[in-house]
């Protein structure tokens, strides 16, 4: 029996035309032989879930740091909200649920701890840069499995790759990403859609905003509840994608401009309030700290990562070390390196 390629078939016979499909994938880095019972990309999903960056995120941050509410995001429960929205958009539009759920369980591997704090820190600190998005493919291709990476199929990488967008359109433009499957496009959508609103959820409940604070625009076309907000976002981006055919994302311009104004309302009000802010400057200086007392402290280096490589190879393996900690691990690190201890001796 060879249930994959009865899969496979399925896919075939109900995916809608514009689906990307298991049997055609463009393959994997290295070649290896096929599951006999998960088509390619049910088997990339699988290998996200068990991987160490995965399990990692559930101590890194999402936007509030080291929340000690039980209620709040972090950066694993995002993913997951990200993955059922893709998903639910993917089985309405007959698209491929098991590549759309692997691009969204892995789109966030590579982030730091603190969030965008450390990113931007990192960003600094290496000559050429450092983006999220970009380690998140690095994690997947090399630094998992002891460097042997996951040998995902080039559809997740690439969706993985291009998930980011910034604060600029989410919604691909004419021309832009042609080689990016629909399903990729998807969970670029379901990222902006889950954290506007878990994101505006969490400040509410951490009294950073009130719900009354909302523009008008935004309650009128979206509401004020998380549920209605995701609920209004998924639907209208079904509708019309269907709508124009399904071979497309797309929605109507008022919603994705509702989307776009709480996106805004979200950067001045609670990624960019001082209050929430203070603790991402300070983490910062953690993240700047414990890298260049890397760099320095050869002894360090070798108790923490193994005998220390020159300095060009350095710098990548300290940036890798420190982009994969928790937010506890390198606050538990930054108190064992920095702080004094105190004297035990009876």
């Amino acid at each position: 029996m060879n249930l994959r390629r009865e899969l496979e078939e399925r896919e075939e016979r109900l995916l809608s035309p514009h689906a990307a499909k298991s049997a055609r994938s463009r393959g994997r880095r290295r070649p290896e032989p096929e599951c006999s019972l998960r088509p390619a990309f049910q088997h990339d999903r699988d290998r996200i879930l068990y991987c160490k960056a995965f399990r990692r995120l559930k101590h890194k941050t999402q936007v509030f740091l080291a929340p000690t509410g039980d209620h709040y995001r972090t950066r694993l429960t995002h993913t997951l909200e990200v993955a059922q929205i893709a998903r639910t958009m993917a089985r309405a539009l007959g698209l491929n649920e098991d590549l759309t759920e692997a691009v969204a369980l892995g789109h966030d591997l590579g982030h730091t701890p603190f969030g965008h704090a450390g990113e931007s820190e990192l960003n600094k600190l290496l000559p050429q840069g450092f983006r999220h998005h970009e380690q998140s493919l690095r994690v997947v291709d090399v630094l998992e499995k002891e460097g042997r990476g996951l040998n995902l199929t080039y559809e997740v990488r690439m969706g993985i790759l291009h998930h980011s967008k910034g604060r600029g359109r989410f919604l691909p433009g004419p021309g832009d990403d042609p080689e990016l499957t629909l399903e990729a496009q998807l969970v670029r959508a379901a990222d902006v859609m889950a954290y506007v609103a878990h994101d505006c959820d969490d400040a509410a409940r951490g009294g950073v905003i009130s719900r009354e604070q909302l523009p008008a625009e935004v309650v009128e076309v979206l509401g004020n509840r998380l549920s209605r907000q995701i609920d209004t976002m998924v639907r209208d981006l079904i509708a019309c994608t269907l709508e124009a055919g399904g071979g497309v994302i797309t929605m109507s311009p008022r919603v994705e401009r509702a989307m776009g104004r709480l996106r805004d309302f979200l950067y001045e009000n609670v990624y960019e309030n001082m209050e929430v802010h203070a603790d991402f400057i300070r983490a910062s200086k953690v993240i700047r700290d414990i890298f260049e007392r890397l760099m320095a402290d050869d002894v360090l280096y070798q108790d923490l990562m193994g005998e220390p490589p020159e300095r060009e190879k350095r710098l990548r393996a300290v940036a890798d070390y420190v982009a994969g900690m928790s937010d506890r691990y390198a606050l538990d690190l930054y108190n064992a390196v920095f702080l004094p201890k105190p004297w035990a001796r009876m």
